[in-house]
C-alpha cells in the first residue's frame, strides 16, 4: 500500500511538473530527452493486438481505403451521386475524405503552416496561452485530461471556440490569427453544405439538421505532434469516438491517424487537398444509429512534426444546456424504436466527460 501511495505521489510530482514548465511536449523535445518519461507511457485498459500501436501495415493497406466523396459532384449538377456516395461511407466506414470542397488549396496550406508556426514560438511567448481554465476561449495545453488519464499524450494543443459567439480576433495569437479566421469561415461554410447533404443522406429534408443546431457552433483544435525517441511505447491521440455532430480534420503529409475497423487499426493516408470528415458520437445518436461514430487514434512517430486541425461542429453546452437531443422521430418506428435516451446538452457533456475519464462509451451510458 506504502509503495503504491509513494508511486501515484511520485506521479502526481512529475505531472505538475511538466504542466508547470508550460512548456509542452515539444519543450521535452527540445531538451534533448532520448526516453519515453514514465508518465507518457501508454497503458491500454485491455491489451490486445490491435492496441499496440504501430503504423504503416501495408497489408491493411491493400484491403481496404477510406472512401474519398467529390463534392465537384454538386457544383456538376450530379447531388444525389454525393448524397449515395456519403451514405455508403457513413454506413460502412464512419470516415471519407472530401475533395474538390471550396477550400483553397492555398488556404489549407497556411493553416498547417500557422498551426506549425505558434507550436514552435518560444517557449516564453507560448507560456502566455497555456491554462487549463475551461472558460478561456483560446488556449495552449498538453493533455486535455492530463491529471486524470493513467498516461499523458505525445501532443500539444491550441483550442479556439470559434462560434456561436464570434471570437475576438485579438485573442489568437499574431502568428495564427488571420489565417484561422479564414479558415474558420471557409470550413463553416463547408459544414452547412455537408450537413444539407447528410441530411438528405438520413432521407431528411435538406434543412433537418439545421433545426437541431448542428451548425451553429464550431471549434478549432490545433494539434502539434513532436517526433518521439520511443514512439512504440506511448500514443500521439488514445483510442476515442468524438462526442460531435461531425468533425472536420486537415492533417499534413506525416501520416499517423488510425481507424479502427473490423477489429483492425487502418492507417488513414493523407490524400492531398482533402479533408477527413467523420461522425461523432451525437450524430449516432439523433440518427439512431444510422450514422456510426468509430473509434480512432493518432499514433506516435519518430518522424516530425506532424501537425493536424481539427474542425469539431458540436452544441454549446453554456448556449443552451437544456437543449433536448433524441433519435430523430422520422428515423424511428415500430420497427426500428429509439436506441438512445432523450438528454438535454448539459447532460450529454456531462456523460461525455465522465465516461471519457472512466474510459466507458458514452454511447453505453445513454442508451434505453
Amino acid at each position: 500500500m506504502y509503495n503504491k501511495m509513494a508511486n501515484t505521489e511520485e506521479r502526481l510530482q512529475q505531472l505538475k511538473a511538466f504542466d508547470e514548465s508550460k512548456a509542452g511536449v515539444k519543450g521535452l523535445v527540445d531538451d534533448g530527452i532520448t526516453k519515453v518519461p514514465s508518465i507518457f507511457m501508454y497503458k491500454p485498459e485491455d491489451p490486445s493486438a490491435e492496441d499496440i500501436p504501430s503504423f504503416g501495415n501495408p497489408t491493411s493497406q491493400h484491403q481496404f481505403g477510406i472512401p474519398v466523396v467529390d463534392l465537384g459532384d454538386v457544383l456538376a449538377g450530379r447531388p444525389t451521386k454525393v448524397i449515395q456516395d456519403i451514405r455508403r461511407a457513413a454506413e460502412s466506414v464512419g470516415f471519407f475524405h472530401v475533395v474538390n470542397h471550396g477550400i483553397p488549396k492555398r488556404l489549407l496550406e497556411e493553416m498547417l503552416e500557422a498551426t506549425r508556426g505558434f507550436h514552435e514560438l518560444p517557449r516564453e511567448v507560448k507560456a502566455e496561452y497555456y491554462t487549463r481554465d475551461p472558460m478561456k476561449k483560446v488556449k495552449y495545453f498538453s493533455s486535455y485530461n492530463l491529471y486524470q488519464s493513467r498516461f499523458a499524450t505525445w501532443r500539444d494543443s491550441m483550442f479556439c471556440d470559434m462560434a456561436p459567439e464570434p471570437l475576438d480576433p485579438q485573442e489568437l495569437p499574431l502568428v495564427c490569427r488571420d489565417i484561422t479566421m479564414e479558415y474558420s469561415e471557409q470550413v463553416q461554410k463547408l459544414g452547412v453544405t455537408l450537413f444539407e447533404l447528410l441530411s438528405q443522406a438520413l432521407g431528411l429534408k435538406p434543412d433537418h439538421l439545421f433545426g437541431l443546431d448542428c451548425e451553429k457552433e464550431h471549434l478549432i483544435i490545433s494539434h502539434y505532434y513532436p517526433p518521439c525517441p520511443e514512439p512504440e511505447l506511448t500514443i500521439g491521440t488514445a483510442k476515442h469516438k468524438d462526442g460531435t455532430f461531425i468533425t472536420l480534420l486537415l492533417q499534413d503529409h506525416i501520416g499517423g491517424l488510425q481507424v479502427l475497423h473490423e477489429n483492425q487499426w487502418i492507417d488513414v493516408l493523407p490524400v492531398p487537398g482533402a479533408l477527413i470528415v467523420n461522425f461523432g458520437t451525437l450524430m449516432q445518436i439523433i440518427s439512431n444509429d444510422k450514422f456510426a461514430s468509430i473509434n480512432h487514434r493518432v499514433v506516435a512517430k519518430k518522424e516530425g512534426p506532424r501537425v493536424s486541425v481539427g474542425c469539431f461542429f458540436q452544441p454549446a453546452p453554456s448556449d443552451n444546456p437544456s437543449r433536448l437531443y433524441e433519435p430523430i422521430k422520422e428515423l424511428t418506428s415500430k420497427e426500428n424504436p429509439p436506441i438512445y435516451r432523450t438528454i438535454t446538452t448539459k447532460e450529454y457533456f456531462t456523460e461525455l466527460y465522465k465516461n471519457s475519464i472512466n474510459e466507458v462509451p458514452v454511447l453505453k451510458a445513454l442508451k434505453l
